[in-house]
């Protein structure tokens, strides 16, 4: 080989270590990336100000939002998705400084039991705008007559304590019975199966607000919803080599975000944020 092509092989790889080298490997529940493909496509992320969508979500909107400010805010790294049933996988790992970043956002009750791990970023959703809805399967007529508080004595609920907010929630109404179940996907087979009566999940952008994946297909309660009291966060890790330069970008880019009232919009749009004149609010 001449000296020539060996200057141009050894340039070649020094130029695929520099780009493998700023790509930071994320991991994500798989059912969340598969919507994010869906909806975001070939689209670069800064460029998507429509929120409007069939598989937008919550989580989805969490996903663009944390890099669009991060973006905003000068993180010039790009990721490589990593998807699998990773819920509180994540949490170990980003305890570790194995993953930067959680594109799916904290309770403020989660995120401060990992506060000497974690930076917490600014809310991203405020205390008090998460409303939520009673999803139960589309055969439950039961549940879906429930207008008032006291109506929720004879069902059964299902979430995770690893959720604190949820969990507390739904500890404070007046069911019948709460079940205890790690994994969400799991927690809405149970529903959907008939097995448990409900969940809380965030209202969806279809128009009748009803989740469908796979053969799971769940509606709310009509114009009834509960209130989470807490905020939510994008957590970071401290101990990740990236941590504090993406922290200090989150930041940056998120007080550009919320001044234009771009994450209000995005949210609502997403029909994740929804018109509370139209719902009795059980728990306020």
């Amino acid at each position: 080989m001449s000296t020539f092509l060996r200057l141009v092989c050894f340039y070649f790889v020094i130029c695929l270590n520099v780009s493998s080298a700023k790509e930071i490997p994320i991991y994500i529940r798989d059912d969340v990336f598969i919507d994010y493909q869906e909806f975001v496509k070939a689209r670069d992320v800064l460029s998507i100000k429509d929120f409007s969508g069939k598989t937008i979500r919550r989580d989805v909107v969490d996903m663009i939002i944390a890099q669009q400010a991060l973006r905003l805010g000068g993180f010039k790294h790009s990721f490589r998705y990593i998807p699998g049933k990773v819920n509180f996988r994540n949490t170990r790992m980003l305890q570790d400084g194995k993953l930067l970043i959680s594109f799916d956002s904290y309770w403020l009750k989660d995120a401060e039991d990992l506060k000497e791990h974690i930076y917490i970023s600014d809310a991203v959703i405020r205390n008090g705008e998460y409303i939520a809805g009673i999803y139960t399967s589309p055969n439950n007529k039961a549940v879906l007559s429930i207008t008032t508080l006291a109506d929720l004595e004879s069902f059964t609920a299902v979430s995770t304590p690893k959720w604190k907010t949820d969990w507390a929630t739904l500890k404070a109404l007046p069911l019948k019975k709460l079940v205890r179940e790690d994994e969400w996907l799991s927690m809405a087979r149970m529903v959907n199966l008939g097995w448990i009566d409900m969940m809380l999940m965030p209202f969806h952008s279809s128009p009748d607000k009803s989740f469908t994946m796979e053969k799971i297909h769940l509606i709310p309660v009509p114009n009834v919803a509960v209130i989470l009291k807490d905020s939510r966060h994008f957590v970071i890790s401290q101990k990740h080599p990236a941590g504090y330069s993406a922290y200090q970008a989150i930041e940056k880019g998120m007080k550009q975000l919320r001044k234009v009232k771009a994450i209000e919009l995005a949210y609502t749009q997403a029909g994740f944020f929804v018109d509370r004149t139209r719902y009795k609010i059980l728990n306020y």
